[in-house]
């Protein structure tokens, strides 16, 4: 059995003595090196200041003035110097990508370094703090006798707790005629246009189905509204198949799918392997971003390369991607096209969907050219003859 590796301990100096404690980050962020402890008497001023220069602040005030001092922190990150001269526009769209992916790293570095503490029970030890017991419970487990104090970024914790919202109420997805309960590190169903595609597209048989990266399993149950008689969901991320598994045991379909851990495809072959990979050949700065984010476009060029081995006669890939990408100069059409070509497959046909959410109206969006011109499709794919 392989050791398990040791945890990660957040170190500070409190009172003229030595403190350590669990780190938590669920992006993967190690500890930082520096930390003051502060309260209710420091200045969003010199707040901003100390995490600008890589100095975390550990909180011990009171809870509900330090969400007042990260909203600060945020108008702080997006104020422009006022003595600073204009930036040059972007030469490009793909410069403007970069220039975009730069300023939120930046600000995650910034507004991760307000911390706060958590005890063991996953109580918060600070005045007027919420009771956030229960989800932390469902990212972190359950209470144990292990179990330790720890500290985590505020920014986290809010994520942490909006997460849990999201979870009690879940996403209505009208092509489903119901609702999905995403979980946290889970991509939610937000924008809900990829769906309708699945709803729409002419089933080339309804034996059986493969939902490669299944996520919340939202396009499982769709399959499976649509007549599809047995489906077989898979994901590499455990908690992607406990959160498909929960969303089918609402909808009552858990008995149509088949959920598997697994990186890519299952064993055999389908009439329909479908896949809705991440849209944007970029590296992923934390987990979630794996949902939007595929690095030099792996699992795309993954699925495209293993889709013919596992389509059965007269069967069909159905690839959901945004061009997204493309706009930004990141991929071309004529590359995806040949990477097509090469796997000995061939377009069968296409539906496509204009996006509706908000960014593709935000004409101050720095992206807002690329969004405007976004548009979403389903390629169906089939084995060349």
């Amino acid at each position: 059995m392989q050791a398990k590796e040791p945890a990660t301990r957040l170190h500070w100096t409190e009172n003229d003595s030595g403190h350590a404690a669990l780190w938590r980050s669920e992006a993967g962020n190690p500890p930082p090196r520096s930390v003051i402890v502060a309260d209710d008497r420091i200045s969003a001023d010199a707040a901003y200041r100390h995490a600008c220069e890589g100095r975390a602040i550990l909180w011990r005030g009171d809870f509900q003035n330090a969400r007042q001092l990260l909203h600060a922190l945020m108008r702080r990150v997006g104020q422009k110097p006022r003595k600073a001269r204009p930036a040059p526009a972007p030469a490009s769209m793909t410069e403007a990508f970069h220039l975009h992916r730069q300023a939120q790293a930046r600000r995650a570095r910034i507004l991760g370094m307000l911390l706060i503490p958590l005890d063991a029970d996953y109580r918060v030890p600070l005045r007027r703090a919420p009771d956030i017991r229960e989800a932390c419970e469902q990212v972190y487990g359950p209470v144990t006798a292990s179990s330790e104090p720890s500290v985590l970024s505020l920014r986290e914790l809010q994520s942490l707790v909006g997460a849990f919202e999201w979870r009690k109420n879940g996403v209505e997805i009208p092509a489903l005629g119901a609702r999905i309960h995403p979980h946290y590190g889970v991509f939610s169903p937000v924008r809900g246009e990829y769906v309708d595609l699945v709803a729409q597209a002419p089933l080339p048989g309804n034996r059986l189905a493969f939902d490669i990266g299944t996520g919340t399993g939202v396009l499982s149950a769709m399959l499976a509204r649509r007549g599809v008689q047995r489906i077989v969901a898979t994901d590499l991320d455990p908690r992607a198949i406990a959160c498909a598994r929960d969303n089918l045991q609402r909808l009552g379909l858990q008995d149509r799918v088949e959920l598997l851990q697994a990186d890519m495809f299952p064993d055999g072959t389908a009439d329909i392997v479908i896949c809705n990979p991440p849209w944007v050949p970029a590296r992923p700065s934390s987990p979630i971003e794996a949902a939007v984010y595929d690095q030099d476009s792996r699992m795309l060029r993954s699925f495209l390369a293993g889709l013919a081995a596992h389509l059965a006669p007269g069967g069909e890939g159905w690839l959901i991607l945004s061009d997204f990408a493309e706009h930004l100069g990141l991929r071309t059409r004529d590359e995806m096209l040949g990477w097509i070509a090469e796997a000995g497959l061939t377009v069968a046909g296409r539906v496509d969907i204009r996006p509706r959410h908000g960014k593709a109206r935000d004409a101050e969006d720095s992206l807002h050219a690329a969004r405007a011109a976004e548009v979403t499709s389903l390629w169906r794919l089939r084995v060349l003859v």
